[in-house]
């Protein structure tokens, strides 16, 4: 997980000393951009640690853009939920993004997880620990984008959802 972590650091941190000087040409909404909100729905993927099985389950996220590539993020995912456990996991996060051309970016976000997992003896295994994602945007317009992202919630879990998660998502920014 460490060298996971280090290396979307180095990767986000690479791509934004070469794109340094051109950032604000080229980001979609650099020319006028004032610092804003944004709040984002999502279809997080995770694999079941005893099954195996892959699910779909809901997220919400919100942030903040204080610049065209610093915000803070902040999301909660209800993992597939059964009869027999119920996990879910919540994060806060710094966020860097890199334009790619005037529509795609890439970003990296990085800060801290909660998550839990209730197994079918009802006994809950608590997750405090780093939270990490890397992933792509898509502008639809100055306001909505499509995204893409793999998500790492913590440490390996014992049961639930895997703290391996993909996600796409729609963000609307205010």
């Amino acid at each position: 997980m460490k060298q996971l972590i280090l290396a979307m650091v180095a990767s986000i941190a690479a791509v934004g000393a070469a794109q340094a000087q051109s950032v604000t040409a080229t980001a979609p909404y650099a020319a006028g951009f004032t610092p804003h909100a944004y709040v984002g729905v999502g279809a997080a993927i995770a694999d079941e640690v005893w099954t195996g099985d892959y699910h779909v389950s809901p997220k919400l996220y919100g942030g903040y853009e204080f610049t065209p590539n610093w915000g803070v993020e902040a999301g909660y995912t209800q993992f597939h939920e059964r009869s027999d456990y119920n996990s879910n996991g919540s994060y806060i996060a710094g966020k860097y993004t890199v334009p790619i051309d005037e529509r795609f970016s890439a970003f990296g976000k990085l800060g801290l997880q909660h998550s839990e997992r209730t197994n079918w003896s009802r006994q809950t295994e608590r997750d405090n620990g780093l939270y990490g994602g890397i992933g792509v945007q898509y502008a639809l317009n100055r306001n909505l984008a499509l995204s893409a992202e793999y998500e790492r919630y913590g440490k390996d879990k014992s049961s639930g959802a895997k703290a391996d998660v993909y996600t796409v998502g729609l963000k609307y920014g205010f």
